[in-house]
């Protein structure tokens, strides 16, 4: 089921092959979930005061932390690669991987390599990592670590992508040096074991007249709330098993918060506040959006498997 609006860019995506061989139709349906930060217990508080919550899907894993001036965020023997977020109300930032060193004040998307590195906050404000679930401590530190308990049969496994063509090495994908452009749905941007879109910033709530329902056949879907206030529109699909029928849901979130979306759900999400603005992230990469010429911003780095 896909009912884009015919302006809606993506109802120009082609269909590409299921990564996974389909599944049994009774197997359960994950259900879907809703972490607003704020509302939560933190997984650490630093000494200084940065907070620091965990969440993760069925194969990546994202680390929220509200930073203070002068903490550093290390990863010691990381055994792939992380991305860090910078959208406009974020912390400064300086990052050091080996015996590169980058100092990050804009809105960005860094990769930084497997190994040892430091993030270290420059200014006081939110620092985002985005993680796979290789990394076992963070993995299992997630606020919704029970949920996973057992993979979801449903999600393609994490498989990943071919190596950056020049080697593993800290990048820095600058948001100012490629706008949102007529043609070209966000900016997207991947890694050998993640895709991440920055949607652009809407001024006013979405047009309820023009949602856009529609489904993945075997990948989550983790919408990042940054600015503002949404509804999550979700459909479970019926099984042969009535008893796993589940009504509509509707969940409205505000920000800083990760709403999971469960394969095969159909689902749109609407911005209801005065100014909103989400981050999407998949693992492993999509390939429809691969497929699109021009969409991948960094598609030159990182080659399409």
């Amino acid at each position: 089921m896909t009912m884009y609006a015919k302006d809606d860019l993506r109802s120009q995506l082609a269909s590409v092959p299921a990564t996974k061989a389909a599944v049994d139709p009774s197997t359960p349906i994950a259900q879907a979930q809703y972490l607003e930060f704020p509302e939560l217990p933190p997984a650490v508080v630093s000494p200084a005061g940065s907070r620091t919550w965990v969440a993760r899907g069925q194969n990546a894993v994202l680390v929220w932390t509200d930073a203070v001036a002068g903490d550093r965020f290390s990863r010691d023997g990381q055994p792939d690669e992380y991305a860090v977020l910078l959208y406009s109300g974020s912390a400064s930032i300086r990052v050091t991987a080996g015996e590169e060193e980058q100092e990050v004040n804009e809105e960005a998307f860094v990769v930084v390599p497997p190994g040892d590195s430091v993030v270290e906050a420059l200014t006081d404000g939110p620092v985002i990592r985005v993680f796979s679930c290789v990394a076992e401590d963070l993995r299992d530190a997630a606020l919704n670590a029970e949920a996973y308990a057992e993979p979801d049969p449903r999600c393609a496994p994490l498989v990943p992508w071919p190596d950056p063509v020049d080697g593993f090495r800290l990048r820095v994908y600058r948001l100012a040096e490629t706008p949102i452009t007529e043609g070209r749905f966000g900016r997207i941007f991947r890694t050998t074991n993640l895709m991440v879109n920055f949607l652009a910033e809407e001024p006013d709530p979405r047009d309820p007249l023009k949602l856009s329902p529609h489904f993945h056949d075997d990948f989550e879907q983790l919408s990042l709330g940054i600015k503002g206030e949404f509804v999550h529109h979700i459909q479970y699909p019926w099984g042969p098993d009535s008893t796993q029928w589940r009504p509509e849901d509707h969940g409205r979130v505000g920000t800083p918060s990760i709403t999971v979306i469960p394969p095969p759900t159909v689902h749109t999400t609407q911005g209801v506040g005065p100014h909103q603005q989400l981050i999407d992230i998949f693992s492993p990469p999509r390939q429809d959006f691969s497929a699109r010429p021009g969409w991948v911003l960094n598609a030159a780095d990182y080659p399409a498997r």
